[in-house]
């Protein structure tokens, strides 16, 4: 069963030990990021290094000319990952023996949303999301098509994961995070995540609504749940807020924009790799679903994509919509956090991919061989040397 596991470019630059102690692991490929969203990482093991502060989304090789003169384009990183980082860690993890394939981190960017705000999500109270670029935006999505494709193909990549190619919303960790004082459930979650900028309202008249009237209706169904009325989850309850009709009609609106940028994304990925070059999609197959991993439709993401990347850690339910569905040949990647300290359990690699194996799971992905402990590792590498 093929694994990967993920990787920053500052886990390996300026660490000569990073390609063969990754290489030991069993796992035979690498997910190595190439554009990614403001973090603060650990390092345990860096020679120069114990914390990485990436502050803002950035590419991490310097981007090509294709953005000149455009608004909207990506940023170069700063000293954490300077020139070309991707490309002096891909090198070194080649050489290793590892098969790399990119981590494209798209509508996550918060210094795109602070530098253009007209550009972010904008709830039904009229705040802004500035780390929640909204898709629906005909600038916005040529420029997160465009991205995918540069980001992407980096020279020696073997394939790519897209990650965050769909709505993002609420739920983000951004800065110190103040916003679990209200217990949002799903249904929260998704009113909290409907935009209402220009490009939306028009698209909710599309579908017979009026925006006004729909942002008050957001407003009036979000009311019980900020007096502590309980959030039960899932869509029937956004149907009892909301009404069933209106519901449906959001939803058509935002699936139809969600299913239209996926396609051009992996569409504009093709046209710039070459023949061979694989595209997964780290994907929620509950298509309101908001965040990294973006909501699809599964019988639709697997027509376009050469597969999928499925959260796993809490649980391999995700997988079962995209079982039964999957061609030979497609990929079906549960995706495990293996750090302890991060909720993962890697003493359960081994058990944990035999289940996912056992639910439909064609290969594994392992989340975050740079941030992971020297123990976390030895699990993991006792873990893959018995598949």
């Amino acid at each position: 069963m093929k694994a990967s596991a993920f990787v920053y470019p500052w886990d390996v630059a300026g660490d000569p030990e990073a390609p063969a102690r990754i290489a030991s692991l069993g796992a035979g490929q690498v997910t190595l990021a190439s554009a990614y969203h403001s973090t603060r990482a650990l390092t345990p093991r860096h020679p120069r290094h114990r914390i990485v502060t990436a502050e803002y989304a950035a590419v991490l090789y310097p981007p090509g000319e294709r953005w000149a003169g455009r608004g909207l384009r990506p940023y170069p990183a700063g000293r954490w990952a300077p020139g070309d980082a991707y490309g002096e860690a891909a090198a070194a993890l080649a050489a290793a023996g590892l098969e790399v394939h990119t981590w494209v981190v798209l509508a996550h960017n918060s210094r795109l949303g602070a530098e253009h705000p007209d550009t972010s999500v904008v709830n039904a109270y009229g705040d802004r999301y500035p780390w929640a670029p909204c898709i629906a935006q005909p600038a916005t999505r040529a420029y997160l098509v465009d991205l995918a494709a540069e980001a992407a193909v980096r020279p020696g990549a073997r394939g790519t994961e897209l990650e965050s190619l769909g709505w993002y919303g609420l739920q983000h960790l951004h800065a110190h995070d103040k916003t679990s004082g209200v217990g949002l459930g799903d249904a929260g979650q998704y009113l909290m995540s409907l935009c209402f900028c220009p490009s939306c309202a028009a698209g909710y008249g599309e579908q017979g609504l009026d925006p006004a009237r729909l942002a008050a209706g957001v407003r009036a169904a979000l009311e019980p749940l900020w007096r502590g009325a309980v959030d039960d989850g899932g869509w029937p309850a956004v149907e009892k807020l909301l009404g069933q009709d209106t519901a449906a009609a959001t939803r058509a609106w935002r699936d139809t924009v969600a299913r239209t940028l996926q396609e051009e994304a992996v569409a504009a990925v093709r046209a710039a790799a070459p023949r061979g070059f694989q595209v997964l999609l780290h994907a929620d197959p509950v298509t309101y679903h908001c965040g990294a991993n973006a909501g699809v439709d599964p019988a639709h993401v697997l027509g376009i994509a050469d597969g999928v990347v499925v959260p796993c850690t809490g649980g391999t339910g995700p997988l079962a919509p995209f079982a039964g569905l999957a061609d030979a040949g497609k990929v079906l990647a549960a995706n495990f956090t293996v750090v302890t300290g991060m909720g993962g359990s890697p003493a359960t690699l081994a058990s944990d991919a035999a289940r996912a194996r056992a639910e439909g799971a064609t290969e594994l992905r392992l989340y975050h061989a740079g941030l992971a402990s020297d123990d976390d590792l030895s699990a993991v590498r006792e873990a893959l040397s018995g598949r």
